[in-house]
Order: structure tokens, then C-alpha cells, then sequence
């Protein structure tokens, strides 16, 4: 609980107007705020805390995993940081401002879902249809940290399953590194190094990752005296031809990306979920109806949510957060259909400034540096139907250049440049007939949407979706002859290697998931456990 106030000023409040439940945003009900944070207003937390005896080994960090939109965080009156961007975490060092005994903490928030400057995903003050209730504040863990003077900063971790290698790049303030890999207690291999030499190990002893088989092995490294624990999976993301036709690899074995469309939004939370339990279970559901991959879908999640997918082998597309002015639908939407495609490097018809075109860039640096060790992640898209979207193709090689051990997407669904890995393809109102061009991996990244609502389950009676349904009988037929008629044809005929169905849940309005927004299932599961089997054994058939 943290006391909050909303005011006109950044000047701290004399009095605040309650408790908050940390980490919900204020518009949540989990909150106990329910309150709108507006564009022209600032949104202040107060916490007072003492360290525990023994606490402080020679630093102290504080750490915050997301605060939306721009923060400044303040330690007994002094400002210690200010951060932009509400999607991706940030430390700042507090130890010069601490007392002995009480300290006070402040944090100051701004946010306006209007602006064109910095990501926002599918927030919109006046909700409806695929946009979303706006969110504020901070949304994800706050915490407290103690490390030596001399400590690892950040670490990256970069496997190579051909090689059988795990090359390890630590950031340090001190000299000598040293790193341990390990199957349980037991030492695989080891190395020490010096400061600024990138460290690499032969993990041949090692099992590789996918997700059949999501092995993992923990990773010790020690920066004087500094220890961290953390953990890698043995496996190369990359793509294979096969009868003219590209398919996206794991391990240099092909393999069908099956996944669904994943907003991560929740009734009572919204951006934040009840609790950890509900994350991971519905992570573990998805795997256990057959799907092997999520789209993560205009958000970042908390990295709990990452490691779940590491540890129960669930592949992950992850989309950059899309911010710019409104677009033109005419211009964005229909053009597309008749294969007038944009010149994305007009900056006025794109709605894009040179202030969000540099924070877009900042924001999805930021991404790709704090996912990075992300063992299931396996994709970034960092264009979504043109939303935002300026030099597709320069920005995708600029990312590239940063990870180029990923695929890339770099202009999902309507507006393709030509490049990235995937021949990206949303369709929803017509048959699915995309051609392979034979160049990238032919990719269905939007399909679907069949709407159902389920009595009693719904977040509110408007209905928003893109076809609709009256009961689960006829939803779960045509869900099926779907893949039957036509995504199962597109794997033999066009070599298609992924889909993404829209989607997991219902979100507010939204009523396309397969599961209703207080998560439950619309259709049996057996139906969709076979469907996805099926699936499988289709495209196994094509590419043995």
C-alpha cells in the first residue's frame, strides 16, 4: 500500500487522497482507485520504509519493472531519476540520499494516452472496440536491491546450437569475471576472464532447448564479490528451404509456429494480473490445448511472464509498443486491399514526429537490451498494421544489427516493405489465400477472430469482432473447418510455417478470444487439443 494523490502540480501534495495497491494502475479495480489519470494532470506516490539490519552490502538499487508514461522518483526530497516510456524497467541508485532509520520515497507520474511521442499499445481514454481503458502509474513489481560496490551490471547471453557454444557479455565495474555453468549443482564448465573480454563455453554437455524439450541450465557469473544467478536454453532460431519454400528453423529442424494472439489485459487489473498463479496458468493452459507459441501483442510483460514461457517451452513473437498520431484509416486500413501501399518515409501522412520516431527507436532498443536473455523468444515485429510505422526497413536493419540472432517481422500484416524473414499476412473478412514469395517465411500473423459471448462472462453488452457467433456448438464447427479448409491447404500448397489465430481472450469489448475475459474456455477442449494435433502432422508431413 502506497499513499497517492492526483494533482494539477508536481509539487508534492500536503495531503493525499488514500492507499493504492501497488503495482495496479489506478484505473484498475485490484487498485482500489478506480480513478482516470488525465492528460494535464500528475499522479503522486508516497511510501516511507526503513532497511532491514544487514541489508546493504554496498549499494542500493531500486528497481521498477514499468511505470506508465514519464516518472520521476524522488529518495527524502531528492530527485535520484526520471524515466520515459511506461513499458520498460529501469534502476536508479539511491544510496547517496538514505538515512539512518525512516526514508521517504516519491514517485511523480504523467501520462497522456493522446500523445504521439511515446508508446502506448491499444490505451485510449474513450474505450471501445480493439482499443482498450487507458492505464497509469506504475503497473509492475517496485523493489528494493543491495549490491557490492563492485557488481555485474547487466549480463547477455548469447547460445549457438550449431557451434554447441554459450558466449556470455557481462557489464562490470570491476576486472576479473568468472562463469559457471551448471546442471543442477554440478559444474558443466567454467571460465574466467577479464573485464570487457566477451567470455565463451563450450556447452556441448548441454541439452538443447525447444518446446518439446525446454531444457535449461543455470548460468553462475562472479564480479568480485557479486554473485548472480541466472539461466540460458541451448538453441538457434534461424531459417531452412525445402522445395523452394522457407520455413522457420529451431536447431535447424523446421517448425510450425502455432500460436494465438495475446493482448495480456485482465478484468480486474487490466494491464496487471490478480497474481503471479494466474500468469503462469494461463500459459501452461495454452500449452496443454497444443499451442506452441503467443503473440505478445503491443505490450511488454513483467519478466516472470518470459520465464514461465522459457520454463514450459511456449515460443514468443513479441511486438514493439506502437505509438504516433492518428493515422488516416483510408490511407492505412483499405489502401492495403488493393495493393496501394504506402511510402512510410513520408513522416506527415505517417503521423510520425521526429521526437516519437526517436523515442520509438529509444523504446524498442530498450525492448530488445531488457528481453534479450529471453531463452522462448524467438521474434520481434516492430511495425503492426502500419500503426506508427515509419522506415520499415531501415529500422528493421537497425534492430537487426542489435539482435541478429532473431527473426523479424518488420512490418506485420498490411504495409510489407519487402523485408525482414516473414511474408506477413493479416486476414480476416475473406478466405485466406496468400501466395509464399519464395524469399521469406510465408506467414499468417492475423487470422481468425470468430466471436462468441458467453452469458454471464462478458465485460460489458457491446460486442465488438469480426464474425459472430450464437453458441459454442457452431463456434467450435467453424473453428475447426478453418484450419480444415483453409490453413491446413496453405501448409501443403504455399508452404506456410506459422499462424496466429485472434485470439486468447476477450478483451472489454473485444469478444474474439477462445477464451472469455475472466478466462473461460468457449469450446471444448478436446476439439481444439485434436485440431492442433492435426496441424502438426500436416506440416510434418510437408517437410520430413
Amino acid at each position: 500500500m502506497w499513499n497517492y494523490a492526483f494533482t494539477k502540480t508536481q509539487n508534492k501534495p500536503q495531503t493525499f487522497d488514500g492507499q493504492i495497491l501497488v503495482p495496479y494502475s489506478p484505473e484498475s479495480k485490484l487498485s482500489g482507485v478506480n480513478r482516470q489519470l488525465k492528460s494535464d494532470e500528475f499522479l503522486h506516490y508516497n511510501r516511507v520504509f526503513t532497511l532491514p539490519s544487514g541489508f546493504n552490502k554496498g549499494r542500493i538499487l531500486l528497481n521498477f519493472g514499468a511505470v506508465d508514461q514519464v516518472c520521476k522518483v524522488y529518495i527524502n526530497g531528492n530527485l535520484t531519476t526520471t524515466h520515459e516510456g511506461g513499458y520498460t524497467a529501469f534502476s536508479t541508485e539511491i544510496t547517496p540520499f538514505l538515512n539512518d532509520g525512516e526514508n521517504t520515497i516519491d514517485v511523480v507520474v504523467t501520462d497522456d494516452a493522446d500523445s504521439d511521442v511515446y508508446g502506448r499499445g491499444k490505451q485510449r481514454y474513450k474505450r471501445g472496440g480493439l482499443w482498450y481503458t487507458a492505464t497509469s502509474g506504475i503497473w509492475q513489481t517496485v523493489w528494493l536491491e543491495s549490491v557490492p560496490d563492485i557488481y555485474l551490471k547487466s549480463v547477455k547471453l548469447i547460445p549457438d546450437s550449431y557451434k554447441k557454444t554459450l558466449t556470455v557479455i557481462p557489464e562490470t565495474n570491476g576486472e576479473d569475471i568468472s562463469v559457471f555453468v551448471l546442471d543442477g549443482d554440478s559444474i558443466i564448465t567454467q571460465c574466467t576472464a577479464k573485464n570487457g573480454d566477451n567470455i565463451t563455453l563450450d556447452v556441448s554437455k548441454c541439452k538443447l532447448w525447444d518446446a518439446n524439450n525446454p531444457e535449461l541450465y543455470n548460468v553462475k557469473i562472479i564480479a568480485n564479490d557479486d554473485e548472480v544467478l541466472c539461466y540460458f536454453g541451448l538453441r538457434s532460431y534461424t531459417t531452412i528451404e525445402k522445395d523452394g519454400n522457407k520455413y522457420f528453423a529451431v536447431n535447424n529442424k523446421p517448425v510450425f509456429y502455432n500460436g494465438l494472439l495475446d493482448q495480456g489485459y485482465f478484468p480486474d487489473g487490466i494491464y496487471t494480473p490478480n497474481d503471479n498463479k494466474m500468469m503462469y496458468e494461463e500459459i501452461k493452459n495454452i500449452k496443454n490445448l497444443g499451442y506452441n507459441m503467443l503473440r505478445k501483442h503491443i505490450k511488454i510483460e513483467p519478466m516472470l511472464w518470459y520465464y514461465y514461457c522459457d520454463i514450459l517451452g511456449v515460443y514468443v513473437w513479441q511486438d514493439m509498443v506502437n505509438g504516433g498520431g492518428k493515422y488516416s484509416q483510408l490511407r492505412i486500413m483499405l489502401c492495403p486491399f488493393f495493393n496501394l501501399h504506402i511510402n512510410d518515409g513520408n513522416y506527415k501522412k505517417m503521423k510520425r514526429s521526429e521526437s516519437s520516431r526517436k523515442q520509438f527507436m529509444i523504446e524498442s532498443k530498450q525492448t530488445i537490451n531488457q528481453l534479450f536473455n529471453c531463452v522462448s523468444l524467438c521474434l520481434w515485429t516492430p511495425f503492426n498494421e502500419a500503426w506508427g510505422q515509419f522506415d520499415a526497413l531501415k529500422v528493421w536493419k537497425e534492430l537487426a544489427s542489435i539482435d541478429p540472432t532473431r527473426h523479424y517481422d518488420h512490418a506485420s500484416g498490411w504495409q510489407d516493405k519487402g523485408g525482414g524473414d516473414v511474408n506477413s499476412k493479416h486476414i480476416y473478412f475473406r478466405k485466406a489465400r496468400p501466395k509464399n514469395d519464395k524469399k521469406r517465411v510465408l506467414a499468417l500473423t492475423e487470422f481468425g477472430g470468430y466471436s462468441y459471448l458467453v452469458k454471464d462472462h462478458f465485460f460489458t453488452n457491446k460486442k465488438f469482432g469480426y464474425k459472430f457467433y450464437k453458441n459454442a456448438e457452431k463456434l467450435t464447427k467453424d473453428y475447426k473447418k478453418l484450419y480444415e479448409k483453409q490453413i491446413f491447404p496453405l501448409i501443403k500448397k504455399q508452404g506456410l510455417s506459422a499462424t496466429v489465430y485472434t485470439q486468447i481472450t476477450d478483451v472489454e469489448d473485444e469478444i474474439n478470444g477462445i477464451y472469455t475475459y475472466d478466462r473461460v474456455l468457449k469450446m471444448p477442449p478436446t476439439e481444439i487439443i485434436e485440431t492442433n494435433k492435426r496441424l502438426y502432422d500436416v506440416f510434418n508431413e510437408v517437410v520430413k
